[in-house]
């Protein structure tokens, strides 16, 4: 399949709403088949698919923040209707349930979210995506001069 190219023009990148979405379903921001992450939590070297890089990727502390303030809201609001709702619920029931829906919650939504937070600094040129982007585009452009010169 051959790819129409324009001369000077750089390759568009998917907007930020998108990059965050494909990062949220845990696949690479900027083409959305590769694989974001390795293992649970380890982000990739590179996509397998378009190559883009995610070592200089800086989502380390802020994944878990959000989701304990998502997992805290929706845990504060359960125990809150649990209570209102159902006032003969044996303590142990609360013992067990909470703190057992709270490490399910967290488990299922730290992937996602630190998916995320890798596509929003993607889709804004954090830590290194911007320099990636801004070098490729850079090879591209000399690239297209030497062609030029040649033809």
């Amino acid at each position: 399949m051959s790819e129409l190219r324009v001369y000077g023009a750089e390759p568009a990148g998917p907007d930020g709403f998108t990059a965050v979405r494909r990062g949220l379903r845990c696949r690479c921001p900027r083409c959305g088949e590769g694989r974001l992450f390795g293992k649970f939590l380890k982000v990739e070297p590179e996509c397998t698919a378009c190559g883009q890089e995610f070592h200089h990727h800086r989502a380390d502390d802020f994944p878990p923040y959000i989701v304990m303030f998502i997992v805290g809201h929706l845990l504060g609001y359960g125990i809150y209707v649990a209570e209102m709702k159902f006032e003969g619920l044996p303590m142990p029931v609360h013992a067990v349930l909470w703190p057992t829906l709270a490490i399910v919650l967290c488990l299922g939504l730290l992937q996602p979210v630190k998916g995320a937070v890798v596509g929003l600094q993607y889709a804004l040129g954090m830590h290194g995506f911007g320099q990636a982007a801004a070098s490729a585009a850079h090879r591209n452009r000399a690239g297209d001069e030497s062609e030029r010169r040649q033809g």
